[in-house]
């Protein structure tokens, strides 16, 4: 309950998105900036002082000139209904209109400096100023001491108290991050395997592994009744995906559109291994722009490591899925150097730089329960970008309502912004020719095979598509009337912004065929060493690029109609709701099972394989009902999609 009273006490800071952080009046000239410390920073959970040598890198973020008025703007822009709709501002505008003037930037500049900190990077947008220094000199400059606290098994820093700084500047300041090390709570979206399996090893899907759903059976009794069990594909093309959502035929290719993928890292094969996987698919390849943005930290994090390997199968599945829904769309990969801290800035810098018309981001929060000066600053980046006319999909997650992991039922943030189009996940079934045949909701739970038998199915809950009711966001415009309210009953509290938005494929049994240059260990029948291969993935990570490709299309055919882009696209889409454009997603007549086959070394048979039985629509609290539902939002495309969007 302290954890559910802490979200609900945050949902009033984040009412008007662009808002200041509160600025107590404090001794000696300062101001005391409320919401910069996380909930989990508290005596329970203190280990011992942070090592005030240790080196810390953090950013001053300042809020936007007249924060309420770039909201509006933000809304009136996206909204067929409004006179405003698609008339954007260029970066150039928007820096004129809204960004923070140089005098404000270069006053929180020079205070840092004369605290001994070295100015990193200010972006063109003057949204926050980066700074480097030690642990002793933050505690000086803001006023406070600095823990390191015990979180979920991770030990993490964080200041022990409310901040600080000059009362000549804290008007200007959203938000302080960085200081704190709540970014090392950040996960991806996407499900290589089963959770056990090391990232960074190679992963080989074992057979047998059909072609199409219902190409190949297994011999075991199915639990659910007489028809035969299928076993699971060998993950889909972009044809077949393609084939199922009604653009088998389409002439669109998303030539003209720039598409932005922001993870972790950076994949030094990348290119090599999407040349080696679109020739496999009988297309043609196109060149990839990596760029690791400004102002980001290259010194080691600490913490819960994932070492970059483990992100190389994020880039390579978001790269691959734009790449097979849109092969002729441009792509810019934007990598943050390190794990956790600097998402944050990749996303400002394509925003500020207006890199591209469209912006996919496979990563989140599981919960809102963070810090109001960590969640405004990264509201204001988003609120810039929808002005600007670009489209932002976030992945809903992969933990349903995530009520197994953290314990109580929440959104993921940022998928529950509600300036972003969040992206949930299905189970999709593709037949002979790329034919549709059926979807569920992506919710996994899972059996192994006993004798001939899979025992007390379905089993233990796995994985499924992220959604649910916030606490911290009111329920946009977009929702209203939409969102039915037995949802927000059965979460548990009020209104607000409902996740997700749209839907499309996720799920790992019935994923992605993706390619990738991967580490082999040596086994009896394995050489070792690194070579490309390919291998089914899954995860909302896969359906949120799949959407931004697919929202790439639309963009080429308004282009071609002399409209606006599609900005930030939840008004229209929620339009469609209910249409012949979408699949409303509801629960199948019968239980949907299928059957995997797992190397238990990842690689091969040499130590034996295990049998498992995967039921389907398995979505816990969270369920898909008729019209919208909180496990696939208004529903996946049909051939209609594309074209309703470019009206």
């Amino acid at each position: 309950m302290r954890i559910r009273t802490s979200v609900l006490g945050i949902f009033a800071c984040l009412t008007l998105v662009g808002s200041a952080i509160p600025a107590m009046a404090a001794p000696s000239g300062r101001a005391t900036l409320a919401g910069n410390v996380p909930p989990w920073a508290k005596s329970a959970n203190f280990k011992t002082a942070a090592n005030p040598s240790d080196s810390i890198g953090f950013r001053v973020y300042l809020g936007w000139n007249n924060g309420s008025a770039v909201e509006a703007l933000a809304k009136a822009v996206s909204d067929p209904r409004s006179a405003s709709y698609g008339q954007y501002l260029t970066p150039q505008q928007f820096r004129q209109q809204y960004a923070p003037s140089q005098a404000q930037v270069g006053a929180v500049q020079n205070w840092l400096r004369s605290q001994g900190f070295s100015i990193v990077y200010t972006p063109m947008n003057n949204h926050y100023v980066s700074a480097e220094g030690t642990v002793a000199q933050a505690s000086a400059a803001f006023g406070t001491t600095f823990g390191m606290y015990s979180v979920d098994g991770l030990t993490l820093r964080s200041p022990s108290s409310d901040i600080s700084v000059p009362a000549s500047i804290a008007g200007s300041i959203s938000g302080v991050l960085g200081l704190d090390d709540v970014a090392q709570t950040v996960h991806t979206n996407h499900i290589k395997a089963d959770p056990n399996a090391p990232p960074s090893s190679a992963f080989v899907n074992a057979p047998p592994l059909a072609d199409y759903w219902g190409q190949l059976t297994a011999p075991y009794t199915n639990p659910y009744g007489s028809s035969a069990l299928p076993y699971v594909p060998r993950g889909y093309t972009p044809q077949q995906v393609k084939g199922a959502y009604g653009l088998g035929n389409t002439s669109l290719d998303g030539t003209g559109v720039t598409v932005a993928i922001i993870d972790a890292y950076a994949s030094p094969t990348i290119q090599q291994d999407l040349d080696q996987w679109s020739a496999n698919r009988g297309m043609a390849s196109t060149n990839i722009i990596q760029v690791v943005a400004p102002g980001t930290f290259h010194h080691p994090e600490r913490g819960m490591k994932q070492d970059p390997q483990g992100w190389y199968g994020e880039e390579s599945l978001d790269v691959e899925a734009v790449h097979g829904m849109a092969p002729g769309a441009h792509i810019v990969y934007v990598g943050a150097p390190n794990n956790f801290q600097d998402l944050d800035a990749a996303l400002n810098h394509v925003v500020d730089r207006h890199l591209a018309s469209i912006v996919t981001n496979s990563y989140g929060f599981r919960t809102e329960f963070l810090p109001p000066g960590f969640i405004r600053p990264y509201e204001d980046t988003i609120l810039q970008g929808a002005v600007e006319g670009i489209t932002i999909n976030f992945s809903s997650g992969d933990d349903n309502d995530e009520s197994l992991v953290v314990g109580y039922q929440t959104v993921d943030w940022p998928a529950s912004s509600p300036f972003v189009t969040a992206v949930g996940g299905t189970s999709l079934a593709v037949g002979a020719g790329n034919s549709y045949l059926f979807e569920t909701g992506w919710g996994t739970r899972t059996r192994t095979l006993s004798g001939n038998t899979f025992p007390n199915p379905p089993g233990s809950w796995l994985y499924g598509s992220g959604g649910g009711v916030s606490r911290l966001f009111a329920e946009p415009w977009y929702q209203q009337g939409v969102v039915q309210n037995s949802v927000f009953v059965a979460q548990g509290h009020g209104s607000g912004r409902a996740v997700p938005d749209v839907a499309a494929l996720g799920d790992p049994q019935t994923g992605f065929r993706i390619g990738q240059t991967q580490t082999f260990f040596a086994t009896s029948k394995t050489p070792a060493g690194a070579r490309y291969s390919e291998y089914r993935i899954g995860g909302t990570s896969l359906s949120s690029p799949i959407m931004a490709g697919i929202f790439a299309l639309a963009n080429q055919a308004r282009d071609a109609a002399g409209k606006a882009d599609l900005g930030f696209a939840n008004p229209l889409l929620y339009s469609l709701n209910g249409s012949s454009a979408v699949t409303d997603i509801v629960d199948p007549a019968s239980t949907v099972a299928a059957v995997r086959v797992n190397f238990n070394n990842g690689e091969d048979d040499t130590n034996g394989t295990t049998v498992i039985l995967r039921t389907m629509n398995q979505t816990l609290s969270l369920h898909t009902t008729p019209g919208w539902d909180d496990v696939t939002g208004i529903g996946t495309p049909k051939s209609s999609f594309v074209g309703e969007l470019a009206q």
